[in-house]
């Protein structure tokens, strides 16, 4: 390390640890909390001399690392964050911050009632966020289901009456009480709209052909022009880079308000076309697009990429949550897959973000059906005792196998200490 850069964690040496004796008690490493509490009580360092605002390495961070400058939090305007594209955050640095700022509040907060009704505000500002990230999710979910549905539909035939229903829906307005592979009065198949009314006419086959094929290239087409030309970043699934991000990694513009409509618009673009993917992976990537766009509205979470990061992986439970219609689901999807800092405090809010979407969609009702999805399984007979028996066994089994697990894993952590 060079004579001119700073230590942010100068004051972690008091948590060095000693040599151990020879018959003493093993050595105890300092939790995070107590490294955070040392480093944020630490000396005030100086910046680095001989280095302007944009070449130090506070960029616009406080000059001093163990005092709070609440100004410093209104310099920096709406979208603007302290990291460069491309690099990794400081989790130790923004968790010091934000705990900096806490303090702040709490202290200002006993001058007067309006400082404590903005340190309210701060308090449940969290659970705001992850409601306004479920409900843009859930309704994002529904447009989506009922546009790809539709865009499907308008391969085969138009409703001339209401071009933008799809033939279940403008059945529905007809006088017949059941349709299927027919058409119903309202609905019109393209070879039909066209004049050519004999299903047995070759002209009729040729015709519906030619039509599905052109709806299904122009919508292909047009779905890669949209995203090569707008939001180059709205490609592929987007769980990679998702991944990436919340380990702490920086991507500008990968969740941003373009990504964000471009991938919205295209996925029921892409679905519809008849191309081999599906919508549960980019709906994990268009709702950490809603939860990084509403974290600005909080400059808690706008300003700080480390809190950031919990909003992001209660976006990513509701994502899974309205894909699959498994609240739960988006949840241990976010807690083991993608998360890399999870709280406690996040596991619920992810919960509520992921049951507030499903509600969402629930009430959209995209598909006429009262689910979620489009394929689901109905039970009308009760399920017997006895076909609990195979589950209870394999429950055994699977305990017996984490217990041995865990027996080994603390059996090598013994012999670690023992010979170390």
């Amino acid at each position: 390390m060079e004579e001119n850069e700073p230590l942010l964690l100068e004051g972690m040496a008091d948590f060095s640890l000693p040599p151990r004796a020879p018959n003493g008690p093993p050595r105890r490493r300092p939790s995070d909390d107590e490294i955070i509490d040392v480093s944020t009580t630490s000396t005030p360092l100086e910046r680095p001399s001989g280095l302007s605002d944009n070449e130090s390495d506070y960029g616009s961070q406080s000059k001093t690392y163990g005092t709070y400058n609440a100004s410093e939090e209104s310099e920096l305007p709406a979208g603007v964050g302290q990291y460069e594209d491309f690099h990794t955050i400081d989790w130790l640095r923004d968790i010091a911050r934000d705990r900096l700022r806490h303090r702040h509040i709490v202290k200002k907060s006993q001058e007067s009632c309006w400082e404590y009704v903005k340190g309210f505000h701060d308090a449940w500002s969290g659970w705001v966020c992850v409601l306004i990230v479920g409900c843009a999710a859930g309704l994002t979910a529904g447009v989506i289901d009922i546009g790809a549905n539709w865009m499907f539909d308008i391969k085969f035939g138009i409703c001339p009456q209401q071009f933008y229903f799809s033939k279940e829906q403008c059945c529905w307005d007809s006088n017949d009480t059941h349709f299927g592979d027919n058409d119903c009065a309202e609905w019109k198949a393209w070879p039909t709209f066209f004049g050519a009314h004999d299903p047995t006419n070759g002209w009729y086959y040729l015709l519906s052909y030619i039509m599905y094929v052109f709806w299904a290239v122009f919508i292909g087409f047009l779905t890669v022009t949209l995203v090569r030309q707008f939001a180059p970043y709205a490609c592929g699934s987007g769980i990679p880079e998702i991944k990436t991000i919340l380990s702490g990694f920086i991507i500008r513009g990968y969740l941003g308000k373009w990504t964000y409509l471009i991938k919205s618009v295209t996925m029921m673009m892409a679905v519809s076309a008849g191309l081999s993917l599906g919508k549960e992976g980019p709906m994990v990537h268009m709702a950490c697009c809603i939860g990084n766009i509403a974290s600005y509205l909080f400059p808690k979470y706008g300003r700080n990429e480390a809190k950031k990061r919990e909003i992001l992986s209660a976006a990513s439970a509701a994502g899974v949550s309205v894909a699959f219609g498994a609240p739960i689901g988006g949840v241990l999807f976010s807690l083991e897959e993608v998360s890399y800092y999870f709280p406690l405090k996040t596991l619920w809010r992810s919960f509520f973000c992921a049951l507030v979407a499903t509600f969402v969609l629930r009430s959209i009702n995209p598909f006429g059906t009262s689910h979620l999805v489009m394929f689901y399984i109905d039970y009308n007979s009760p399920w017997f005792f006895f076909e609990l028996v195979p589950f209870i066994i394999l429950g055994i089994f699977g305990v017996c196998e984490l217990l041995q697990l865990d027996f080994n894993r603390l059996k090598w952590l013994r012999h670690q200490k023992s010979n170390f």
